[in-house]
C-alpha cells in the first residue's frame, strides 16, 4: 500500500476529541472486567501491565493481514493491498500515518498467531490462510489505575456510558456459577501421545536435527461446556502473578491469560527489552517444597542449559536491530513465581538503531525463543509436523501499541482460548537432549494448573 493510501486511511480514523477523569473502584481488575463485559460493543479488549489495566471498546478501525493480503477497515470503507510476505511493515506504516494525523497519539490492541512466524523465518506455506495478524483502534480508550479512570472517547456519549457503569460497579466483581470438575483428570488426557512425541523430539536433536523444541499439547473442555471468560479472568488474576495478563473477544478470538514473559518492550525512545522464561518447576503452598524445587532448579543442567540457550539467542536477535555495543543481560537466571510454577529468568536490553521503530524489533524476537526453539526455522518445522494442527493464538502474542512508538507485547500462555465453538487449554515444554518424556508431561500439567483451577461455568453460551 502506498503511502498516500495509508494517509487517507489515517485521516478518516475518528480521532479521541473527548477527555474525562473519573473516580473508579479501588479494584483496577474488577472495574476493567466490568468494562470490557458488559456489552458497549461487541468486541473489546484488556490489557494489564505494571498494575494498570487498559481498556479498549468500540472497534471503529481494524487491520487484518494474513499471509495473501492485509485488509483495513474505517468509516465504512476497506482498503485491500497484497501483503506481499510484510505484514508488519504495514502496521508499522499504518501506525505512523495516523500518529502525524492524530497529534494526540493513539492506541492499538492486537493480537498475532503464532503462525506468522512461518512468514517471518520458516516456509511461507506453512502459515495458512487465517488472519495472522489484527489490531483495533477503539471509539472509547479507558485506563485504570486504583480509584481512578482516563477515559479518551470519540464523543461524550461513549464516555458518559462509561462513566454510568464506573460510577454503579458492585464492590464485588461476579464470580461466575461454578467451577470446571474433575480438573486433574482433564489435565492428563493425551499424555501417551505426547510423550511419544516429546521422544521423537529427543531422537532430532540427538541426531543434530535441532537443539531445542518447545513441544505443546493442547486440551480439549468438554464439549457443551460454557465457561465465563471474564470471570475465571478475574479468578486466575486474583491467584497468579503474571507479567502481563489480557482479556479480549477481538477478531474471532476470545480469551483469557496470565501472560509469564513479555516478547518484547519498547518504548517512545527506542529502548527495547525481551525477557526470555526457559527451566520451570512446580509452585505450590508449602514454602518448604518451593524451596527445595527452586534449589533443584538453579542447579539442574538440563533447565540451565535451556536456559543459557534462550539468553544467548535473544541477545543475538537484539543485536540485528541495536546500535552496536548497546545489547547488555540486565538480569540473569533469576527465578520468577508464575501462579503454580517457577521459571528460571534472565532480561536483556539495547537500543534500537536510529531510524528503527518497534516492529523490526518484534520481527527480530517474534516467535519467542521460549515457545519455539533453536534454530528456529528447523524448530519450526519440527513442530508442524509433530503438533499436528496450528497453534493459532498459543505461543503468540497480544500486544498494546501506540502512534508514538512504543509496543508491548505479552507472549500468549497460561491462557484459556474460545473460538468457532471449541474452547481449550494450551501448555508446552522445552525439550533438550536431556528430557525425559514424563518429566517434560509433568511440567505441561504444572502449567495448566496456573489456569484450569479458576475457570468459571456459566449459565448461558455466547
Amino acid at each position: 500500500m502506498s503511502t498516500p493510501v495509508w494517509r487517507e486511511w489515517a485521516h478518516t480514523v475518528p480521532a479521541l476529541t473527548h477527555r474525562r477523569e473519573l473516580h473508579a473502584p479501588r479494584d483496577p481488575a474488577g472495574a476493567a472486567v466490568l468494562l470490557a463485559s458488559a456489552g458497549l460493543d461487541e468486541q473489546y479488549a484488556l490489557y494489564e501491565r505494571d498494575g494498570v489495566w487498559h481498556v479498549a471498546v468500540g472497534a471503529s478501525v481494524t487491520l487484518t493481514a494474513d499471509a495473501r493480503h492485509t485488509t483495513v477497515r474505517a468509516a465504512g470503507r476497506n482498503w485491500v493491498v497484497p501483503t506481499a510476505g510484510q505484514p508488519l511493515d504495514h502496521v508499522a506504516e499504518a501506525l505512523a500515518e495516523l500518529g502525524a494525523a492524530h497529534a494526540g497519539g493513539r492506541h492499538a490492541y492486537g493480537w498475532a498467531t503464532f503462525e506468522l512466524a512461518h512468514l517471518l523465518h520458516g516456509d511461507p506455506a506453512a502459515a495458512g490462510s487465517q488472519p495472522l495478524i489484527h489490531l483495533m483502534l477503539p471509539s472509547a480508550d479507558i485506563t485504570l489505575s486504583p480509584g481512578r479512570a482516563l477515559v479518551l472517547a470519540v464523543d461524550y456519549s461513549w464516555a458518559d456510558r462509561i462513566a454510568a457503569l464506573l460510577g454503579n460497579a458492585p464492590t464485588v466483581a461476579p464470580a461466575g456459577t461454578g467451577r470446571l470438575p474433575a480438573i486433574e483428570s482433564l489435565l492428563r488426557t493425551s499424555g501417551a501421545e505426547y510423550q511419544r512425541d516429546v521422544a521423537a523430539i529427543i531422537a532430532d536433536i540427538r541426531a543434530g536435527r535441532i537443539d531445542k523444541a518447545v513441544l505443546s499439547r493442547a486440551v480439549a473442555l468438554p464439549e457443551g461446556t460454557r465457561l465465563d471468560l471474564a470471570a475465571s479472568y478475574l479468578a486466575g488474576r486474583r491467584a497468579n502473578t503474571p507479567a502481563r495478563s489480557f482479556l479480549l473477544d477481538l477478531g474471532g478470538w476470545h480469551v483469557a491469560g496470565f501472560s509469564p514473559e513479555t516478547v518484547v518492550e519498547v518504548d517512545a525512545r527506542g529502548r527495547v527489552t525481551t525477557q526470555p522464561l526457559a527451566g520451570t518447576r512446580a509452585l505450590g503452598p508449602d514454602p518448604t517444597q518451593n524451596q527445595r524445587l527452586r534449589t533443584e532448579l538453579l542447579s539442574d543442567s538440563k533447565e540451565v542449559h535451556e536456559h543459557a540457550i534462550s539468553v544467548r539467542l535473544a541477545c543475538s536477535e537484539l543485536a540485528a536491530v541495536c546500535q552496536p555495543d548497546t545489547v547488555a543481560i540486565e538480569q540473569f537466571m533469576t527465578v520468577s513465581e508464575r501462579g503454580s510454577v517457577q521459571h528460571l529468568a534472565s532480561r536483556v536490553a539495547g537500543q534500537l538503531e536510529n531510524g528503527r521503530g518497534p516492529w523490526p524489533a518484534f520481527a527480530a524476537l517474534f516467535p519467542a525463543i521460549t515457545a519455539t526453539g533453536v534454530p528456529i526455522k528447523a524448530a519450526l518445522a519440527a513442530l508442524a509436523e509433530r503438533e499436528r494442527e496450528p497453534r493459532g493464538l498459543y505461543g503468540g502474542t497480544v500486544f498494546l501499541a501506540h502512534t508514538d512508538g512504543s509496543l508491548d507485547a505479552a507472549l500468549v500462555l497460561r491462557t484459556v482460548f474460545h473460538r468457532d465453538g471449541r474452547t481449550w487449554l494450551r501448555a508446552g515444554a522445552g525439550v533438550m537432549g536431556q528430557s525425559t518424556p514424563d518429566r517434560e508431561y509433568e511440567e505441561t500439567c504444572e502449567k495448566l494448573r496456573s489456569v484450569a483451577p479458576y475457570l468459571r461455568l456459566t449459565s448461558t453460551s455466547r
